[in-house]
């Protein structure tokens, strides 16, 4: 018999040194979230949720009406539980305290309730993705600050995906599986386990319109794929991919291999990257080293770094290991 999420959780519970039924708890109310998430997807249209919010997050992005809708929904199902300290969004410009009336627990939260909102309009696949950090020792009152930890901190990363089936992926630094929503029962059910990323590829997946914004690292690289077997490039000709969500491009890597790139590049002075490394980076990074992969800034471990901002962006390159060592290995030589 196939295992649900709450059974593997339990399981996976023991093997976590220090862990408690918080996590677990905790990682239900997550659940119960995207569920939610995936409703409101799902119904488009139907239920009037696409389309502009009117409004800017603190990154200046426009929302999306789901952008707002989905913040509230994550925050509803997660601030009640008692697993929380205090919780941080792409879509909040400071941390959400967990309000005094609920019990505080000993997790911090930081999400992105609709990673790739650009393409809700069109249909095209979006997701949440989340990450769980322990709160410091002796904060009663969470502060940014407290949320200012590395990714090789991370107690546990996954994300949702609300595509043809809705799909929830997550790490606790034990592997990664994967759980496919069971509509008719309502739960997600473990249908790939120890999900691995094979080490070579032949995909790649990049913005290729920021080209002339890319420095010449990552320019020879991609220029290298395009070449494929003619000369100038590689032993082998490459395809390219572009979905414009992340949580997407990840979840085809986990699936069979590739390579995702938003590298550092010179469009936007004084913007280091363009995604964000609490609730976009640090996550990815995580379930991607853990199924074997590989994932840099190009000049070092994403998940090694000290953030020094809730909102703080750098570039990222993740995926099948043999590639990403290559990008790497060419920034080196630059």
């Amino acid at each position: 018999m196939s295992k649900n999420l709450v059974q593997f959780m339990i399981e996976e519970q023991r093997q976590i040194p220090g862990a408690s039924d918080d996590l677990t708890g905790l990682i239900g109310d997550i659940v119960t979230a995207c569920k939610q998430i995936a409703h409101s997807v799902n119904k488009g249209a139907l239920i009037g949720v696409l389309g502009s919010a009117g409004s800017e997050n603190v990154q200046g992005e426009t929302q999306k009406k789901l952008d707002v809708i989905t913040n509230e929904l994550f925050i509803k199902a997660n601030e009640w539980g008692g697993h929380l300290a205090a919780m941080a969004s792409e879509e909040m410009d400071d941390i959400y305290p967990i309000p005094a009336q609920y019990p505080k627990g000993r997790y911090l939260l930081t999400f992105d309730p609709l990673d790739g909102s650009s393409n809700i309009d069109v249909n095209i696949s979006v997701g949440t993705i989340f990450s769980i950090l322990r709160c410091p020792a002796g904060s009663i009152h969470p502060t940014a600050e407290d949320f200012l930890q590395p990714g090789t901190e991370q107690v546990c990363a996954g994300y949702a995906l609300y595509g043809p089936s809705t799909m929830l992926v997550l790490t606790t630094g034990h592997g990664v599986n994967g759980f496919t929503l069971n509509n008719d029962i309502g739960e997600f059910i473990l249908t790939h386990p120890n999900m691995t990323i094979p080490v070579d590829t032949q995909e790649f997946a990049i913005n290729m319109s920021n080209q002339r914004f890319w420095e010449a690292p990552v320019q020879r690289y991609v220029d290298e794929c395009v070449k494929g077997k003619s000369p100038g490039g590689r032993e082998k000709n490459f395809n390219m991919r572009w979905v414009a969500s992340m949580v997407a491009e990840v979840h085809r890597i986990l699936s069979r291999g590739g390579i995702f790139m938003y590298p550092f590049d010179t469009k936007e002075a004084g913007k280091a990257g363009k995604l964000r490394l609490l609730y976009e980076a640090n996550p990815m990074s995580f379930i991607v080293e853990q199924a074997g992969g590989m994932s840099s800034t190009g000049r070092g471990s994403i998940m090694e770094l000290k953030p020094t901002g809730l909102h703080q962006r750098v570039p990222v390159i993740l995926g099948s290991r043999n590639e990403v060592e290559r990008v790497v290995g060419y920034h080196k030589e630059a």
